[in-house]
């Protein structure tokens, strides 16, 4: 009997094809909707991998009803969404699909902080409504990004992607991180600069670390009355990483300048969150690595990590 593999969102068939080939493949319908917690609950008993996006909660429950299961893929960078203990319990392989999206996540990063500096968002919608009536000399001013001071969490893959993009832009980077990059700091002129540090010092945050328990709620009331009043957070990495009560307060009463998020606590993001009702939030719904190349090349890296596994290889890119 072949085996069984549950993918638990639709993905685009060219991938998927050659799967079909060779094992029994079951996958759920929608791309837009997760599959629901009974169907994956019941998928996963006979199932001999598992491919899963960051949006599934791949918990305890959920492996310990997978007697078969030998691989978790998970396409995504972060992993947070996996009970790794767990899974290294049960033998269980965890891979996921860095690489393929650092430039990628890097631009997208980039394109937000201009677009959260430059209010392009609340400008463009303020246009399309009909409200600019006339040029004004201070109308939709923003702030500069050229020549600022920016400050990187977590100088992974992505955050060198960018920490390069800035130098474009004459940037001074200033970098916080479990352990220094000696050889970044060589190459580039990037700063080491302990957490406080760094908040107190530069104009634009990036969040680009992975949540842990570690980080999460890193940045919550006291790291961010520590940054300037002419500030700006962006984040795109996890939404844990950063208390969204005090990041609430801290925009409304001008504790900071302003925020662009692609990522929430919860996702997709409750209409009723308030940070939606700031104008001076930008927000997008977690588009980082979303172009169509990089999105494939994930797809690739997901299904590819499966048939490794399932052929008896050792996969690429493995967390446990």
């Amino acid at each position: 009997m072949a085996a069984r593999i549950f993918i638990t969102r639709k993905m685009e068939e060219q991938v998927v094809a050659p799967l079909r080939e060779k094992f029994d493949v079951r996958m759920w319908d929608s791309e837009s909707e997760k599959a629901p917690r009974d169907v994956l609950l019941r998928e996963v008993v006979e199932a001999d991998a598992l491919w899963s996006v960051t949006a599934d909660s791949i918990d305890q429950e959920v492996l310990m009803a997978a007697p078969k299961l030998k691989i978790v893929s998970n396409m995504a960078v972060g992993y947070n969404n996996i009970d790794l203990e767990v899974a290294k319990e049960r033998g269980i392989i965890v891979t996921n699909t860095p690489d393929v999206l650092t430039n990628t996540t890097a631009d997208l990063a980039f394109g937000l902080l201009i677009a959260t500096a430059r209010r392009l968002m609340e400008a463009e919608d303020t246009l399309r409504k009909g409200q600019w009536t006339s040029w004004s000399p201070m109308g939709y001013t923003g702030m500069d990004v050229g020549g600022a001071k920016l400050g990187i969490i977590g100088m992974g893959r992505i955050g060198e992607a960018v920490a390069r993009r800035a130098k474009g832009f004459d940037m001074r980077v200033l970098y916080h991180n479990r352990s220094r990059k000696p050889e970044a700091e060589a190459a580039y002129g990037f700063e080491y600069a302990e957490l406080d540090a760094l908040l107190k010092e530069v104009d634009f945050v990036v969040i680009l670390a992975p949540l842990t328990p570690e980080t999460k709620g890193m940045i919550g009331e006291r790291e961010l009355g520590l940054m300037k009043k002419t500030a700006v957070l962006i984040n795109v990495a996890r939404g844990g990483i950063v208390d969204e009560t005090a990041l609430y307060h801290a925009l409304k009463e001008g504790q900071i300048w302003a925020a662009g998020l692609d990522v929430f606590e919860k996702e997709p993001v409750p209409l009723d969150n308030p940070l939606l009702t700031l104008p001076n939030v930008t927000v997008l719904p977690h588009i980082g690595s979303a172009t169509i190349k990089t999105r494939l090349g994930m797809m690739e890296l997901s299904a590819q990590a499966i048939l490794d596994t399932l052929e008896g290889r050792e996969p690429k890119n493995r967390i446990v």
